[in-house]
């Protein structure tokens, strides 16, 4: 008996010697399976994630998560500044007959410049020196916001306001395109929805005025294009690593105003400037002045924006803003001539308008963000590994078994 016993207790310790090896081995095969396998994942994911990191991101940086009130604020930021610069570019260019639109822009850009530079100098705010690289960093933005100025100054003379402002809202569908372009936004289809119903809107509110005039529609078209690729390039240039937000609108407007100031001297537009005979009045001057400073105003609205929202958003902000005017105008104005198709395709508009706003304040902005391909190779790995685990699992639990019979 005392035998037998002894007998037992080898083969048991020898069956759990054997388990024990057993499961030595399949734990080497699960590693030498698992090796590979973490090396691909790992080698795909340096080919693509890095490219994605490395490169990619540079040009669409991951932007922080902003509050709903920072977002709402920049917006209506923007659209309170562009009605006011609308009022005082109206009442110096309209009611004193300011000869040139070109020289006030030229009054604005100079402000802007001198704000910038004394808030650099007194160091409230930050952006790079100046060096060889700023102009290629910059570029195309200032050849854009040339052509923006020059064609938006054409544009109105060109056709009938009801037939510009049709024109003028193509300018946001043209911004979405771009952006799913440049900034790879990826956004869903009732926000393409919405401006559709925006552009449709218009369209009926000018139906009464459709006439036809090529080169004006040529014009309008051009001068759509480059507010678009203004207001997407400068979502691209703040980038704080590069120029940062205050960067973009000092260079810009140092690159911009020399070969307007020669455009300017070329057209005899500075010659009728300074011939003007309203400069000794004082509600004049106070008036070009607050219109140069709100020109600078304008373009660091525009800025905030396109950062705490984007080019889209500012640009529908911009829609908005001028329906707000003419419902204003229908009710104080008096110079509103009533038309249902007018006041039906307004509602329109508005509507579009709204349901945009309501939903892009709704949703989060990083669902319009580009998709790293680093994180669904992580997935990938993940998933992987599980599987790895798992035949682990079952190749022990086979032993297990094989023992215990």
């Amino acid at each position: 008996h005392r035998g037998t016993g002894g007998r037992r207790r080898e083969l048991s310790s020898f069956s759990l010697g054997a388990l024990g090896v057993q499961q030595s081995h399949a734990e080497n095969w699960a590693t030498r399976w698992r090796e590979p396998l973490a090396l691909e994942i790992a080698g795909g994911r340096s080919s693509s994630g890095r490219d994605m990191s490395m490169e990619e991101k540079q040009q669409y940086p991951e932007r922080p998560q902003h509050s709903k009130c920072v977002r709402l604020l920049s917006v209506f930021f923007y659209g309170i500044s562009s009605f006011l610069l609308v009022l005082l570019n109206k009442n110096v260019l309209s009611i004193y007959r300011f000869p040139s639109p070109v020289v006030l822009g030229i009054g604005q850009m100079g402000v802007t410049i001198i704000i910038l530079f004394l808030g650099k100098l007194k160091q409230f705010i930050t952006f790079p020196d100046f060096n060889k690289q700023i102009l290629w960093k910059l570029f195309p933005l200032p050849l854009i916001y040339v052509g923006n100025h020059l064609t938006g100054l054409t544009s109105t003379q060109k056709l009938s306001l009801p037939m510009f402002t049709v024109l003028r809202k193509f300018a946001i569908p043209i911004t979405l395109v771009l952006e799913i372009i440049l900034l790879r936004k990826r956004y869903p289809l009732s926000i393409i929805l919405c401006v559709c119903a925006i552009v449709l809107g218009a369209f009926i509110a000018a139906s009464f005025d459709l006439s036809f005039q090529l080169d004006g529609y040529i014009v309008v078209l051009l001068n759509d294009i480059f507010t678009a690729a203004n207001g997407v390039y400068i979502a691209i240039k703040i980038n704080p690593k590069e120029l940062g937000k205050y960067g973009v609108l000092f260079y810009n407007a140092g690159f911009v105003i020399i070969p307007t100031i020669i455009f300017s001297f070329y057209t005899g537009d500075i010659q009728k400037a300074i011939a003007f005979k309203h400069w000794t009045d004082v509600a004049f001057s106070a008036q070009f002045l607050l219109s140069c400073l709100m020109g600078f105003i304008l373009l660091y609205s525009l800025v905030m924006c396109c950062y705490y929202n984007s080019p889209l958003t500012a640009m529908v902000a911009g829609a908005v803003k001028n329906i707000s005017v003419a419902y204003i105008g229908i009710f104080i104005g008096g110079d509103y001539l009533f038309s249902w198709l007018n006041f039906v395709g307004l509602n329109i508009c508005m509507a579009g308008g709204l349901s945009y706003s309501i939903l892009i304040m709704q949703a989060n902005p990083q669902d319009f963000e580009p998709v790293n391909n680093a994180s669904k190779d992580e997935e990938n790995c993940s998933d992987k590994d599980k599987m790895c685990s798992g035949l682990v699992d079952s190749e022990e639990a086979k032993l297990l078994n094989n023992s215990s019979e």
